[in-house]
């Protein structure tokens, strides 16, 4: 089963699709993840895609098309995977289920929509702290999930940041594009029939609720 998580910036698709990964055994892919990598291997599509980074704009679709294709082809995801941050629009969801039904026909494909209210995302994401280890990369919260020692991972014992593009005005920007994008997108799926839509408000019941979902869609 290839899973994708939507949702806006903040809503929690990173924690909850990790979670996921873990209990259902699949692969945990973030288009963020990818570029990084590409980037750091400095490959052709690496390059393409820091131009528009390094320029503020966003990656086209063509170009993360490409790039979730590849890495969809990689024997570890033969099976499926959770997808963080793919697709983003209407055009890259199409592409997907094009790709899925020439490359894998057998499994199936579901939307999870994880649907918080702006200003409690905003709330949340100007509160954040990352822990400075990649290999840990656990999250906190100042409000809701503090660490046990202010400024230390709770885990691996790493220093705890906010990210500098964490404020207000930033989410506010990042927001307005998710939103330009997102009723085509999850209508796409509506049509489909392959949308779960939930409010995340506490983390385990979420999960709980969307692992339900997902076993009775598998004897659907």
């Amino acid at each position: 089963m290839y899973i994708v998580m939507l949702g806006a910036p903040g809503t929690g698709k990173g924690t909850i699709g990790k979670i996921l990964s873990q209990d259902l055994n699949l692969v945990h892919i973030s288009t963020g993840d990818i570029f990084r990598e590409q980037i750091s291997k400095e490959t052709e599509l690496g390059k393409k895609i820091k131009q528009y980074i390094d320029n503020g704009i966003l990656v086209p679709d063509d170009v993360v098309i490409e790039t979730v294709k590849a890495r969809l082809l990689e024997k570890d995801v033969e099976n499926g995977a959770i997808l963080d941050g793919f697709p983003r629009t209407a055009m890259q969801a199409e592409a997907l289920k094009e790709f899925l039904k020439e490359n894998k026909p057998q499994e199936k494909r579901v939307a999870i929509e994880l649907n918080v209210p702006d200003d409690e995302i905003i709330r949340r994401v100007v509160n954040r702290l990352i822990c400075t280890n990649k290999s840990c990369g656990a999250i906190y919260n100042k409000e809701t999930k503090p660490p046990k020692k202010e400024g230390i991972c709770d885990i691996c014992g790493s220093t705890l940041k906010r990210r500098e593009d964490d404020n207000e005005e930033t989410v506010s920007k990042r927001l307005a594009i998710y939103h330009q994008n997102a009723e085509e997108l999850l209508e796409f799926y509506r049509k489909n029939n392959a949308l779960y839509s939930i409010y995340p408000k506490e983390l385990e019941k979420a999960v709980s609720d969307i692992k339900k979902f997902l076993e009775e869609y598998k004897r659907k």
